[in-house]
């Protein structure tokens, strides 16, 4: 009977044991996010909050009530987007000046069927704190501005928590390594 080969089983073992890893990291993940949901769900329901200047990566106040005085409109984008009836069309978003140290303020002004910028040079808009990939954080309009309609509310609902599925996948990967491993050694040892 052949020995066990040192190098491949130890190399196969620490596979394994990282790809377990993975798995229980996913699953405290999992936990992680759960936990953010809830409190995500319920921001809705706190009072209100002073639009922040500088957001905090670490402490984002998302789903929160939040209001900002846009000072001058320095800019428009358009992005693709729902309306609040479910609509496809344009999503336009204000970049403001706010007259604060730090990076003004990202305003979902409301929705249209049509790219073009709206007339619209600022004021006082209240709304609800959404995250921005590019600026953290935006505020969108409720209700909406520059007589837009209104774009469908962010809601924590549309954040996946998919870090269960994850999980399993990563166990599976190492128990499929350990049954490929296994039939591989069988194999030479017989031979």
């Amino acid at each position: 009977m052949k020995r066990l080969p040192l190098l491949p089983t130890l190399v196969v073992g620490i596979a394994i044991a990282i790809m377990i890893g993975l798995g229980v990291w996913q699953l405290q993940r999992m936990a992680w996010k759960d936990a953010l949901l809830k409190e995500y769900a319920s921001a809705s329901d706190q009072p209100a909050i002073a639009w922040p200047a500088v957001p905090d990566a670490g402490s984002l106040p998302l789903y929160r009530k939040s209001s900002v005085n846009c000072l001058t409109v320095t800019g428009w984008r358009s992005s693709s987007g729902r309306s609040g009836r479910g609509q496809a069309g344009w999503v336009h978003i204000a970049s403001c000046s706010t007259g604060a140290e730090g990076p003004g303020a990202q305003v979902v002004a409301g929705w249209s069927s049509r790219p073009d910028d709206p007339v619209w040079s600022g004021g006082q808009v209240g709304g609800i704190i959404a995250p921005d990939s590019t600026h953290l954080i935006r505020l969108v309009a409720a209700p909406p501005v520059a007589g837009l309609d209104a774009v469908q509310p962010p809601s924590p609902e549309d954040i996946p928590n998919n870090h269960w599925a994850y999980a399993i996948q990563w166990f599976l990967f190492a128990a499929i390594a350990a049954v490929i491993y296994g039939v591989a050694v069988a194999r030479r040892t017989r031979s």
